[in-house]
């Protein structure tokens, strides 16, 4: 039996549902520290799926830490957390060829995603924090904490609001490129199949499986295959859920009992099996 949310990893795969080591300059910040007025949920402190802007500007410099920006390059060139090293959107999956060839921005072989994250700093040793500009791109950090959790790296948090609320706390940003110091003996699981649907299974319980699209409206209908789709449209009978509907405005997770909700209205419940793409 797959767990209650699945993630459906055909071209390009969205965390939306979870929730160091480098060479640096920590001097160059462009931001004040002026601690904003926000809100972080109960649940985001007692789970190990989070880390809050406040708790991760403590750690900053610390050795035991290593900081991923899954936002687009561009974006990580204008400002990142002091530290952070770019890896974009699909730094830990599989590009081999192009989008819509079989196994396209799956998670990496665990061989490959072993030396990937010991390039990057990582070790057993280490937290490692992700995170993106969540409302500029498609939560590429819930996506790394996801690929790392399911590769059994369980010291993976993910920064609550990532960087939208980074700045609006007031914390410091940088624009220099961070160098990772590579790592040795970091040690993976086997990865745990019960978090993912390929196409395989969708397409063998396509007629009882409950499915959300999580894109846009206009990829859900079709209208926009700029990311590289094949055919425009969604996947018989999968209803449409934008990621973004679960988050704050703040980018922070909307109360459980909201996401209950919101989860009814495409006809899932807590004590359903499903997929999301």
């Amino acid at each position: 039996m797959k767990k209650k949310t699945c993630m459906l990893i055909a071209g390009v795969a969205i965390a939306a549902l979870l929730a160091f080591m480098a060479k640096t300059k920590w001097g160059d910040s462009n931001a004040p520290h002026q601690t904003g007025p926000v809100e972080i949920p109960e649940f985001v402190t007692q789970g190990d799926i989070f880390i809050t802007p406040d708790e991760l500007y403590a750690k900053l410099g610390s050795k035991d830490i290593v900081i991923l920006d899954a936002s687009h390059p561009r974006g990580y060139a204008k400002g990142h957390i002091p530290g952070a090293i770019s890896i974009g959107f699909k730094g830990l999956s599989d590009c081999t060829g192009k989008p819509g060839d079989k196994g396209w921005g799956t998670i990496l072989p665990k061989e490959k995603l072993k030396a990937k994250l010991e390039s990057l700093g990582v070790d057993n040793t280490k937290t490692v924090v992700a995170y993106s500009d969540i409302f500029k791109g498609p939560g590429g950090g819930g996506r790394a904490v996801w690929q790392m959790k399911l590769a059994g790296f369980e010291n993976a948090r993910l920064l609550y609001g990532g960087l939208a609320m980074w700045k609006q706390k007031g914390y410091p940003l940088s624009t220099t490129r961070t160098t990772p110091v590579p790592a040795t003996g970091l040690v993976l699981k086997d990865y745990d199949t019960s978090f993912q649907a390929d196409q395989a299974y969708v397409y063998d319980n396509l007629d009882t499986l409950k499915i959300v699209d999580v894109r846009s409206l206009k990829e859900y209908t079709g209208e926009d295959t700029s990311r590289g789709e094949a055919r425009g449209g969604h996947i018989a009978g999968s209803k449409w859920l934008e990621w973004t509907a679960l988050l704050t405005p703040d980018a922070g997770v909307k109360s459980a009992q909201e996401i209950k909700q919101i989860m009814a209205g495409v006809g899932i419940h807590p004590e359903d099996d499903f997929v999301l793409y």
